[in-house]
């Protein structure tokens, strides 16, 4: 069973004519997956989250986490960890008694060492006494994380996660997330700005565009152009190149083969670099160098971004 499924979910606002926010969204997420959740401002990201948490109802479709609808019960809430853009923190209250009060209101038992090992791990033990309404941004930030996971839920919300925070804040962030995903299991759902965060952390991400899931694979899948392997070989001159097509073409498989400029490009499966090798090197052409290349996460996601942008 899926910790997280979406099936078709649409969310409107306004009247019968209004675009919708979200459109058709399909989704489903595993027990222990840091999933991360991409698109531009008003792509409805923080509109997913509030339907999922069933703070919106979904105009059509359906959402079901751990197989049940989202605000069914205080037992579904209680499993879930929830750090919205806004971190909700009371102003009034120290760092000591907001972890305290949530710790409460989640039912966990002496949660005395609990709170001070969290307050420690996110940089705010000599803070513990201190009104939140003197802390920074950043602060907030890490107070909000805290109180987030401080009953151990099964599942955890991040909306922009690093927001407000510096570098050495996002990698304690980061590596809290790692181990709350491989010790406890933990499920994540991201959304973030941060490329490089939810590179190093997710498994897997969707690129959400104008109300519509754009991209949704394994992200190393996604940072090599999709299942299709490609494989990259520059020969000495662009005579061999042509010359290193003709011997590499497959009219009868599955791939393809073409030249830019003295490269030529194999996309498709089966295409193994020794073997490709051997059989130019065999052929008496001159090889410069063989490669896979691989993108980087930003460069996949504004590829897709503008390709929408453009088909638009």
């Amino acid at each position: 069973m899926a910790v997280i499924e979406a099936i078709y979910l649409t969310k409107s606002f306004g009247g019968a004519d209004a675009v919708p926010v979200l459109d058709g969204i399909n989704l489903s997420i595993e027990a222990g997956e840091v999933f991360g959740y991409l698109g531009p401002n008003g792509a409805g990201k923080t509109t997913t989250i509030r339907v999922l948490l069933g703070l919106l109802r979904p105009t059509r479709g359906s959402v079901r986490l751990f197989g049940q609808e989202p605000g069914e019960s205080d037992a579904l809430r209680a499993r879930m960890g929830v750090l919205m853009e806004n971190s909700g923190l009371d102003d009034r209250m120290s760092a000591q008694q907001s972890l305290h009060f949530h710790a409460r209101l989640y039912g966990v038992a002496d949660p005395a060492a609990k709170i001070e090992y969290l307050l420690g791990f996110v940089g705010l033990a000599d803070k513990r006494d201190a009104k939140i309404g003197t802390f920074s941004t950043g602060m907030k930030r890490k107070l909000g994380l805290a109180r987030a996971i401080v009953h151990d839920p099964e599942l955890l919300f991040l909306d922009e996660p690093s927001a407000g925070l510096d570098p050495e804040a996002q990698v304690m962030v980061r590596e809290l997330l790692q181990e709350l995903a491989e010790s406890h299991r933990m499920t994540v759902f991201i959304n973030s700005h941060h490329l490089d965060e939810v590179q190093r952390l997710c498994s897997r991400i969707a690129i959400l565009h104008r109300g519509r899931i754009r991209a949704n694979d394994r992200v190393e899948a996604l940072r090599r152009g999709g299942a299709a392997s490609r494989l990259e070989v520059r020969l000495r001159e662009r005579a061999q190149a042509a010359r290193a097509a003709e011997l590499l073409d497959r009219p009868s498989e599955t791939g393809d083969v073409r030249i830019d400029g003295a490269t030529v490009v194999l996309t498709g499966d089966g295409f193994d670099a020794p073997e490709v090798a051997a059989k130019l090197v065999h052929a008496g052409l001159q090889i410069e160098e063989v490669v896979r290349p691989v993108k980087s996460l930003e460069d996949v996601y504004f590829e897709i971004v503008r390709d929408e942008e453009v088909q638009a």
